[in-house]
């Protein structure tokens, strides 16, 4: 009898959704409107390591250029790593890498500028008596930095394409 009740409480529900104006942004694959925008952002050069995993992540999500750029995506970063916890032989327990991203995408032909916006994240690091450890936890953590950072410019950007659209 439940079950019941619930198929009938979902059939009347469903034609109701169609209704509420919500499209999927990534509608078409690849071959949709938003993924053609995304696959036409060039990505120049970005200076340093972290410039270098954020582009390849970048890279990684927008999809392969079909050879004529629409856009230009310029990126600044800045890369911080700082000592938070002292410890009581006065050495530091704690650390915070922080990785931040100022952004434009610009419409090449035209020059006009689409998206000015800012994104970042940070992480905490142990500091442990092993250097070799240390070292290794610092650069786990800007690899996935550079990875959460390129996440949250495409999403911007797809919002951005999806209101140019």
């Amino acid at each position: 009898m439940k079950r019941a009740i619930a198929l009938l409480a979902l059939g009347l529900a469903l034609p109701l959704l169609g209704g509420c104006g919500l499209t999927p942004m990534y509608a078409g694959g690849s071959s949709g409107a938003i993924a053609q925008g995304l696959a036409a952002v060039d990505i120049p050069p970005i200076e340093g390591q972290a410039g270098w995993l954020v582009r390849n992540a970048l890279r990684d999500r927008l999809g392969e250029s079909n050879g004529s750029s629409r856009y230009r995506l310029d990126i600044r970063l800045d890369d911080q790593l700082e000592g938070l916890g002292l410890l009581t032989d006065d050495t530091i327990g704690r650390e915070r890498r922080t990785l931040r991203a100022r952004y434009q995408l610009i419409d090449v032909a035209t020059g006009e500028i689409l998206l000015d916006a800012t994104d970042g994240s940070d992480a905490g690091i142990d500091v442990v008596s092993s250097e070799y450890a240390t070292i290794a936890a610092e650069q786990t953590a800007l690899e996935n930095l550079a990875r959460d950072v390129a996440d949250r410019i495409v999403t911007r950007l797809a919002l951005t394409l999806r209101k140019a659209t």
